[in-house]
This record gives C-alpha cells, structure tokens and sequence, in this order.
C-alpha cells in the first residue's frame, strides 16, 4: 500500500480534487492537505510522516512544506505538479492534467 499526499494552498480545490481522483485506485492511500494555517484540513506532522509520496500543486508549495517540516521529511518522495491555482474542485481540465501527471510518479496505479 502506497501512502500519498496531495498538498495545496487551502485544501478546497486542487488537493482535494487529486484525493477524489485516485481514491479509487487500488494499492493506494490518498489524503489531503493544505498548507495555509487556515486550510480546510491544515497540513500536519503526522501527515507528512504518514506520506511515502507527497504532491505538491506549486514549486512554493515545495519549498514551503521543506521550511516547516524539514524534521519530518526524511524518506518522502516530494514532487511538484506545477498546477496553477485556476481550477474550481473536480474541473474536468484539473482532473485530466492530474490523471497525466500523477500516473508517471506512481507506476502501480490501476483502477479497482
């Protein structure tokens, strides 16, 4: 079972839209969060220690979460989409970009 975080701004639309994506598939366990403090689900040291992989929508999404959680990042995979905030939750472009992208980190996603 891979462990994946999806990781934005506010956790309301582009991170919770990537959890709704891969729920489905099988061998995976998807969450999300937000790094903003006032996030729909704030980003946790749990969470980030929980992760094997963690997406993140910006470059300074990266560098945010390598700032506060330096400590806990030790054997995560920290990879950024580069998917710009301009997506409403479950836009048919956002999911079709994430459904290229997010396969090619992950190589054993497969649809139960």
């Amino acid at each position: 079972m891979v462990k994946v975080l999806f990781v934005c701004s506010q956790n309301k639309l582009r991170s919770p839209t990537a959890e709704q994506v891969f729920s489905g598939y099988a061998d995976v366990e998807v969450s999300s969060a937000g790094l903003n403090h006032d996030a729909e689900v704030p980003l946790s040291a749990e969470l980030v220690e929980w992760a094997d992989t963690i997406f993140v929508m910006e470059k300074a999404h990266a560098n945010k979460l390598r700032a506060k959680f330096r400590a806990q990042l030790k054997r995560q995979n920290v990879i950024c989409l580069n998917i710009p905030d301009q997506f409403a939750y479950m836009d048919p472009a956002l999911v079709r970009i994430l459904e290229e992208k997010v396969p090619r980190y992950l190589p054993a996603l497969r649809k139960e």
